[in-house]
């Protein structure tokens, strides 16, 4: 049974759709990687609009020198859900974040 709510796409559109996608994904991987080489801070990930798509605990294990338990450790002691996405995040747990990782390194 099909979803009606789903819209109507012809092939040419559904190649584009799937296209932008893997697009999108490449995007994030390049950012996650220049945090993961130390060549963008985690305040300036944080502020950086292409992080917003980027689940939290993502972001943070791109950070060099937090691997997942650390990563699972922060997000728990902070009361952020596993699966908030860093645009989601508001301006005081953006801070605490912040701190908490520069205490942790």
């Amino acid at each position: 049974m099909e979803n009606s709510n789903l819209p109507k796409l012809t092939d040419e559109q559904r190649k584009a759709a799937l296209a932008r996608a893997a697009q999108a994904r490449r995007e994030r991987t390049e950012f996650k990687g220049l945090v993961k080489k130390g060549e963008l801070s985690l305040t300036d990930a944080i502020a950086d609009e292409r992080a917003n798509r980027i689940r939290v605990h993502e972001l943070l294990t791109s950070v060099p020198g937090i691997g997942k338990a650390k990563a699972d450790d922060i997000m728990r002691k902070l009361g952020i859900a596993d699966n908030r996405r860093v645009q989601g995040l508001g301006c005081r747990q953006r801070d605490l974040i912040i701190e908490f990782v520069e205490k942790v390194k």
